[in-house]
């Protein structure tokens, strides 16, 4: 069984609450189902601490919630990571994992002009690019890298 006590959590940079400069906080944890919620949790902490606006906070919840699990559900990898990032121009999240990718989604995808979403008849990277100004799959040999941006002008302005 999971517990809070089996993750580890690099430092957490806290950007200035006047004036966003740049921060980043790391969550590392099983690649498990019940790590999803943990993350969300822990995007959605950061996100409070850095005083990010509101809408921040529930794009946040959703891009870490359907790229963490896409990784737990079909990567292989023992561990899934999320790393965000913010300065002037946005919250950068970036999930990670170790494995390679076990549905047929991910050569699907390769043969498909639409990519990932098409090939696959999920929503989940749909649902993303709907909230995040960019979205990016990388598939490596040493793993699965998404990169999403929230841009924080718009959140700002109830985007």
């Amino acid at each position: 069984m999971f517990t809070a006590d089996h993750h580890q959590t690099a430092t957490l940079e806290r950007p200035a609450p006047s004036a966003i400069r740049g921060g980043t906080a790391v969550r590392v944890l099983p690649a498990v189902s019940d790590s999803v919620p943990a993350l969300r949790r822990f995007a959605r902490d950061v996100v409070r601490q850095w005083a990010l606006p509101g809408s921040v906070d529930e794009a946040v919840a959703l891009i870490v919630t359907e790229l963490a699990a896409n990784a737990v559900r079909h990567s292989g990898s023992s561990d899934v990571t999320v790393r965000l990032g913010v300065d002037r121009r946005g919250l950068t999240v970036e999930v990670r994992d170790r494995g390679q990718w076990r549905s047929a989604c991910a050569a699907a995808a390769a043969d498909r002009p639409g990519g990932w979403a098409e090939s696959c008849g999920g929503r989940g990277l749909s649902l993303v690019r709907a909230y995040a100004s960019a979205c990016i799959v990388w598939f490596e040999r040493t793993g699965t890298r998404v990169v999403a941006t929230i841009p924080l002008a718009s959140a700002a302005a109830g985007h």
